[in-house]
């Protein structure tokens, strides 16, 4: 028989964790990128690396079973039977791992984000928010496998985890899958590896998992089956338990089980089928700088010019010192700009955060895209996150922002910007009301299993087809697309997934199998 407290949450709905007053104060208001790498910052101070030896202490009192046996033993996501007996139990300490030949011989230290991917390296190895105390056995057979769902399984533990083949959207290779009482909890601490150490992204493998920039942090098929999870299996009391123990033991805690509308707030939403949602190309994360890549070096003092690359986008920053931080490293303007190399996909929006150093006054700095102010933004003594919204410029784009005083020298940190595809609508299989005589459009062979989309409906006006991803980035732009073929548009290398189709106006979703 289970705790009564677990019968108890599932009658009376999602349990809500508290962190400490002021915990988050400074992530108030923000969304996308910059949210995330404000979590991020808080999420990093505090953070006390205990070493790999240390789990073990952690383990007794952050994966210990107070939510459903409530017997002292280890809570252990890959056998534990919600509405059952458990096949094992473990004791906390006696039986470690050790050597192990079957399910239940003994725990070890299972990273749900594989080791290998960052090569061992601290503080990640040693992160007890994303390294759960599981069955060695089924740790072992979870290899370094990516999570997702299971189309037909190789193997399958006591309590019905599942390794097989991959049934998620947009992957074919092997997957492992936990029961779903436990698929939120796997979503959130993944959710928090690539916030806590979105800096070091690009320096990882991916696993078939993670993404190589600090947003969104994840591959695309990977961050929908985790966003459907997410909002599948809400936070339980024992997330709750285990972010509060973990805290007490690492100094650090999981935002998304404080605060699971942070999830939304950064990634969107996913859908029950776990391909996510579709979103609006006019709203999608398009690009993000956190100036963690920004050049340092003796002259890091001095006001020079400096340039750098990152996540795709080169920088230029004229009359900037580097030595200077926000919520980490910044790049600090005296009489110049921050100017952005050319950008695909347009702008919706724009956030940055910015801070006078030293002495000056309150000012702003005009943001200018492709030579044209679109506003301004303020600075003052106290770091400052500011959103200039419905800039919504499309096509290429270049930002800059400059300073207007020539003596105020002025910190900016994490800018990011959503993309603008020319429409902020609800993305339909139909064209939007600005072209009401136009005939509705349809893709008629949808799943696209070869190179060939066939669209239905009055097609041979239609002037440029763009093909986004779901992150809102183009993938493959065609002019005059139906020049050849009245009914059908060749794509080429596009991998398993949801993409949009835009023709001129209209937007159409599609899924390559």
């Amino acid at each position: 028989m289970k705790n009564s407290l677990f019968l108890l949450l599932l009658a009376s709905g999602t349990a809500t964790a508290q962190a400490p007053s002021g915990y988050y104060s400074s992530a108030g208001g923000l969304s996308g990128a910059s949210l995330k790498t404000a979590l991020s910052s808080i999420i990093t101070n505090g953070h006390q690396d205990k070493g790999y030896n240390g789990l073990w202490t952690g383990y007794k009192t952050t994966d210990i079973d107070k939510n459903y046996e409530n017997d002292g033993s280890i809570l252990d996501i890959y056998s534990e039977k919600p509405s059952g007996t458990d096949p094992y139990k473990f004791t906390p300490g006696t039986n470690q791992c050790g050597t192990y030949s079957t399910e239940g011989n003994c725990y070890n230290r299972e990273h749900l984000v594989p080791q290998s991917l960052f090569s061992e390296a601290s503080p990640m190895v040693s992160d007890i928010h994303f390294i759960r105390a599981t069955d060695g056995k089924v740790n072992g057979m979870r290899s370094n496998y990516p999570f997702g769902k299971v189309g037909t399984a190789s193997f399958t533990s006591r309590n019905g985890s599942k390794l097989g083949t991959s049934a998620s959207s947009g992957y074919s290779g092997t997957v492992f899958e936990p029961i779903d009482e436990f698929k939120g909890d796997v979503a959130r601490m993944i959710f928090y590896f690539v916030t806590r150490y979105q800096s070091k992204l690009s320096t990882f493998s991916s696993g078939n998992m993670l993404g190589s920039s600090a947003f969104p942090g994840l591959q695309t098929w990977e961050l929908n089956v985790l966003l459907a999870w997410h909002n599948q299996d809400p936070v339980s009391q024992a997330e709750i338990n285990r972010n509060n123990a973990s805290y007490s033991f690492q100094g650090n805690r999981n935002p998304f089980i404080d605060n699971p509308d942070y999830v939304n707030q950064i990634w969107g939403s996913g859908s029950p089928s776990g391909t996510g949602t579709t979103p609006t190309p006019g709203t999608t994360g398009c690009a993000s700088e956190t100036f963690e890549n920004i050049p340092t070096a003796s002259s890091a003092a001095s006001y020079l010019t400096r340039t750098w690359t990152n996540n795709g986008i080169s920088w230029t920053a004229t009359d900037a010192r580097t030595d200077q931080t926000v919520s980490s490293k910044a790049i600090t303007i005296r009489d110049g700009a921050l100017t952005s190399g050319s950008s695909a996909n347009g702008i919706g929006s724009l956030t940055v955060t910015t801070q006078l150093k030293f002495t000056g006054s309150d000012g702003t700095f005009n943001v200018k895209v492709n030579g044209t102010t679109v506003g301004t933004l303020p600075y003052h003594s106290n770091a400052t996150t500011t959103t200039l919204n419905n800039i919504n410029v499309s096509g290429n784009v270049v930002i800059s922002l400059e300073n207007n005083s020539s003596s105020d020298r002025v910190a900016i940190d994490n800018l990011s910007w959503t993309c603008y595809s020319g429409t902020s609508r609800q993305v339909q299989n139909v064209y939007t009301a600005a072209d009401p005589d136009q005939n509705l459009l349809q893709i008629s062979n949808n799943p696209v299993s070869g190179n060939d989309i066939f669209v239905k409906g009055e097609t041979q006006n239609i002037k440029k087809a763009e093909i986004y991803n779901l992150q809102g980035n183009v993938v493959q732009t065609i002019d005059q697309p139906f020049k050849n073929s009245r009914n059908s548009i060749r794509i080429k290398n596009l991998g398993q997934g949801v993409y949009l189709l835009k023709l001129d106006k209209a937007m159409l979703k599609f899924i390559v199998k």
